[in-house]
């Protein structure tokens, strides 16, 4: 994949709920229980649909969700695909259990993608430590540009909430993108501001709120146990003990009208609203079953939301203010 942002992908699918379950500890960090069956008929599906990019990480699934995508795309030449490395696991236990921090670390990294995916070269890499220090980071994406020079990566970036880091990295020849949160929570505008200014592309991770925005979860609905969103972590909005947060709740309440503007559903009013943001953002809502991945397709139908329903958007939503930069 050239990224470059005047051909740039605007929608991709999230393969993070596609690589089972893995944990930290007795702490569940995937979605639950997965057919594999209906997880290569959702990446079917979304190919089906117009979706040509595919995001993953070498994490999820402890190495699951790469050997699924990387089957289902096998002998696929006109497709997009990133992995993101750093974390540590255990494929056997399914456990995360560390952190990479050397050049050596990186590179051995990309090569466990490279294999699990089945793939000769991996058009994006993505560093998956959010708020690692720019210094502490600079060997792995020196193992990044390394695997560029030798063609074994496209391009790389930082899946990071944080825009001074990403600012930091504008001279290195073959960082193209960052990979942060945004939807119609969270904005990221800070985030966005940085992207535009040094032409990044803008692959924009949990568009839907974790599911929230598609309409799916009201109040009272209960997670199963397994599930990464009945945790409690800092960085989720969205989810509280396995329920729907009330503020992002009433959030999607007040303009759940205007997302369904023109025939579309709460869910490709959402991703309509972010492309019409920046016309360097790509979203990529995790996808793990054939109908997810036809409605959330037909949003390239749809395309942006028009500029009248942003403005009537941004007017009414009840929003906090973004803040101060954190991990998301």
């Amino acid at each position: 994949m050239t990224l470059d942002l005047n051909t740039n992908p605007r929608l991709g699918m999230g393969c993070w709920a596609i690589g089972g379950p893995f944990w930290a500890g007795e702490t569940p960090l995937g979605w639950g229980e997965v057919d594999d069956a209906e997880s290569i008929r959702a990446i079917k599906a979304a190919l089906d649909g117009g979706i040509r990019y595919f995001d993953t990480a070498n994490v999820y699934g402890a190495g699951h969700s790469e050997r699924i995508l990387g089957a289902a795309l096998d002998g696929r030449h006109d497709v997009a695909i990133s992995t993101k490395i750093g974390n540590v696991f255990d494929e056997k236990t399914a456990q995360m259990i560390g952190e990479i921090s050397s050049r050596e670390q990186a590179r051995e990294q990309i090569e466990a993608s490279l294999k699990r995916l089945g793939r000769e070269r991996i058009d994006l890499v993505f560093l998956h430590l959010n708020d690692m220090p720019p210094d502490e980071a600079a060997p792995i994406f020196d193992a990044m540009e390394e695997a560029r020079k030798e063609g074994r990566i496209g391009g790389y970036g930082w899946s990071t909430d944080f825009p001074e880091s990403v600012a930091s990295l504008q001279e290195w020849p073959g960082f193209v993108a960052v990979q942060h949160t945004m939807n119609l929570w969270f904005p990221a505008s800070r985030m966005i501001e940085t992207v535009e200014r040094h032409q990044f592309l803008s692959v924009n991770r949990m568009p839907l709120g974790m599911g929230v925005f598609s309409g799916k979860y009201d109040a009272g609905a209960r997670l199963p146990k397994g599930d990464v969103r009945t945790n409690s972590f800092g960085w989720m909005d969205y989810f509280r003990d396995g329920e729907a947060t009330p503020e992002v709740l009433a959030a999607l309440d007040a303009v759940r009208e205007l997302l369904q503007s023109g025939g579309r559903t709460l869910a490709q009013g959402a991703l309509g609203w972010i492309l019409a943001r920046s016309g360097a953002t790509c979203p990529i809502p995790g996808i793990r079953t054939e109908a997810q991945a036809v409605e959330n397709a037909a949003a390239l139908d749809f395309g942006p939301l028009p500029q009248t329903v942003m403005d009537e958007i941004e007017a009414i939503i009840p929003r906090p203010d973004e803040g101060e930069p954190r991990a998301r």
